[in-house]
C-alpha cells in the first residue's frame, strides 16, 4: 500500500515542475540554437524549411543542429528535475522499483 501512495504523490509534485522546467528548457534551447547558428553562420536567422533560397544541405544542418541542441537540453532539464525530486520527495520519478519493502 506504501508503494500507491508514493506513486500517486510523485506525479502531482513532478507534474508542476516538469511543467516549467519543459518550457525553461524549450526556451534555453531556442536561445542557444539561435546563438550556435549566428556563430557558425554569420547569419540571425536558421533557414526555414520551406525557404526557396536555402539548400538542402543547409537545411539539413540547421535541423541537426537544433535537435541536438533541443536533446541536450532536455536531458539536462529533466535530469535536473528527477535529482530536484529525489532530494525532496527521497523517491526518483519513474523508478519502479521505488516503495519496494
Amino acid at each position: 500500500m506504501a508503494k500507491k501512495q508514493k506513486k500517486q504523490k510523485l506525479p502531482l509534485a513532478y507534474k508542476p515542475l516538469g511543467f516549467v522546467l519543459g518550457y525553461a528548457g524549450g526556451t534555453l534551447s531556442g536561445l542557444a540554437f539561435r546563438r550556435t547558428w549566428r556563430a557558425l553562420r554569420h547569419e540571425d536567422d536558421a533557414p526555414d524549411p520551406l525557404d526557396r533560397d536555402r539548400g538542402w544541405g543547409e537545411i539539413l544542418l540547421a535541423a541537426a543542429i537544433q535537435g541536438a541542441i533541443f536533446a541536450a537540453v532536455r536531458s539536462a532539464v529533466d535530469r535536473g528535475g528527477a535529482k530536484a525530486i529525489e532530494r525532496s520527495t527521497g523517491v526518483w520519478p519513474g523508478d519502479p522499483k521505488q516503495g519496494r519493502a
